[in-house]
């Protein structure tokens, strides 16, 4: 108790007081929305990418003209329960879930099927996940 009364009566006053209001800063920053995790902003960056390079090698195919494409990704990372009952946060690679391409070949058969064999393919894919459809070119 002697050590208590003399931090709070004597010299030690102010630095009890300032402990005191950092604790409460600390809570109230606490409180305030965080920025994206970077694990997050990695996969937006791997999406993109993959997004551009499908894009890029589907419009070399003959027939298919203009191209847009859009990917749907799963989350990058996910809670791993360890022995000791605690989590962990591990980075797992992210997954395609689904494929969405609109060209301008789309309309022919044949072309059709060429860019549903690219996308399957490159990104180990069932036709299921692959959707291919007529570009509208009148925007």
């Amino acid at each position: 108790m002697k050590i208590f009364n003399s931090l709070i009566n004597g010299k030690y006053k102010i630095v009890v007081l300032i402990v005191g209001v950092l604790g409460i800063a600390l809570i109230f920053f606490s409180s305030f929305p965080k920025a994206e995790p970077a694990a997050s902003q990695g996969v937006e960056q791997y999406r993109q990418e993959l997004q551009n390079s499908l894009a890029s090698i589907l419009s070399q195919i003959e027939g298919v003209g203009d191209v847009s494409v859009l990917l749907t990704i799963e989350n990058s990372a996910e809670g791993v329960y360890l022995e000791n009952n605690s989590t962990k946060t591990k980075d797992i690679e992210p997954v395609v879930r689904g494929v969405v391409v609109a060209c301008e070949g789309a309309g022919e058969p044949e072309v059709k099927e060429r860019v549903y064999e690219a996308v399957t393919k490159a990104l180990s894919l069932s036709s299921a996940k692959v959707c291919v459809t007529q570009l509208n070119t009148k925007r």
